[in-house]
């Protein structure tokens, strides 16, 4: 275990009073964030102020997407040693630890843990995601085949968070753990300025996500057939194996752009010009990308789907997900300046009812519950 920008001294609150919170920051992407990545650094960031905050990475190039805290190296999450983590971690005297993942060792603990579940897509979707190395995605698809694994994982931890009153439904649903379930939410990051809802926007269309089957942004791509004078951006990496797969489906006349990845710099210019963030998936955990579009202003033609209506609320434009007509349809009434005003404005308002604040304020109080003596 090597360590830089040494934590304070171990042993439960400061004598302030000031909770100290371990991190568990080792799923932070190398490059640019993923939706976990991004909610974890949020995360940290928002509850820094209120607590002594020291974050667990196994990657050194994860600083660069992470705030400016104490930090530790350990093992990488993947490693086999991932089964002894709680030997490294007990060291840290923490008064809480929180993985924003529900894999995270604890084997011989002796700290109140917290451990998360985002979602349940991939009992529905069972194809694992293509960064993980080969031996582990076998193990994946075996872990969803039935519910009794992820219920040992989540029944490990004192407490368990979701980010969406829709992923608690379904874990109540399923039984999937015995212990307390909090929501600390996913949010759009802070100090965003909203767009000029005056201001006409271009004809454009955009997509962040993955190329997943379940993200169907195959009926995304033929609903450009009617739109023949938007361009739809896919903005995300893409493998050039499903990107030939994806050009393949481009209907002649149709504007379609594949970026393969952009800086949040560009993301967020690209949001300020577009007509609309746009995206059918058919099962999520939250939808960040919606929420990202909504603070800066721009409106959402979404999947009419339970997690994107608690998300979206009354501002966003609901199609069914596998209509390509109905999708081109919603886009071509966004057209009319003074509905797309509207829907901008309305926007911004449900953008506003997400925040970080929130989110650090409840998991605060998670580290006030779980203090001895409470």
């Amino acid at each position: 275990m090597t360590a830089s920008n040494e934590p304070g001294p171990a042993g439960g609150p400061s004598p302030a009073g000031r909770p100290k919170i371990v991190f568990d920051a080792r799923f932070t992407r190398l490059d640019h964030h993923d939706g976990i990545s991004r909610y974890g650094a949020s995360l940290m960031a928002a509850v820094a102020p209120f607590a002594d905050v020291t974050m667990l990475i196994h990657d050194e190039r994860q600083l660069a997407l992470l705030p400016e805290l104490p930090w530790v190296k350990i093992n990488s999450p993947l490693s086999p040693m991932e089964l002894f983590v709680a030997r490294h971690v007990n060291k840290l005297g923490a008064g809480l630890v929180f993985c924003p993942m529900q894999t995270m060792g604890s084997w011989g603990r002796k700290y109140p843990l917290v451990l998360t579940l985002h979602d349940l897509i991939y009992y529905e979707h069972p194809a694992p995601p293509g960064f993980l190395p080969a031996p582990v995605r076998v193990l994946w698809r075996l872990y969803h085949k039935a519910y009794w694994p992820q219920r040992l994982l989540l029944n490990r931890a004192d407490v368990v968070a979701t980010i969406s009153e829709t992923t608690l439904g379904l874990m109540n649903k399923f039984r999937l753990t015995r212990k307390p379930i909090r929501i600390v939410g996913n949010a759009p990051q802070g100090n965003r300025v909203p767009r000029d809802p005056a201001v006409v926007p271009d004809k454009s269309l955009v997509y962040m996500g993955s190329f997943m089957p379940y993200k169907n942004v195959e009926t995304l791509i033929a609903g450009m057939a009617e739109l023949p004078d938007f361009t739809l951006h896919l903005l995300s990496r893409i493998t050039p194996q499903r990107r030939a797969e994806l050009s393949a489906l481009v209907p002649a006349g149709a504007a379609v752009e594949f970026h393969n990845g952009v800086t949040d710099a560009v993301y967020d210019d690209m949001l300020l010009r577009a007509t609309a963030l746009v995206t059918l998936s058919k099962a999520e955990g939250y939808g960040l990308p919606l929420v990202e579009a909504m603070a800066l202003g721009t409106p959402v033609v979404v999947a009419d789907t339970d997690i994107f209506r608690e998300v979206g609320g009354a501002a966003a434009r609901y199609v069914p997900a596998d209509s390509p007509t109905a999708f081109a349809a919603a886009v071509r009434a966004l057209d009319d300046h003074a509905a797309w005003q509207e829907c901008s404005t309305a926007s911004v308002a449900q953008a506003g009812t997400f925040s970080w604040e929130a989110s650090a304020k409840e998991l605060l109080a998670i580290a006030g519950e779980l203090r001895p003596g409470h």
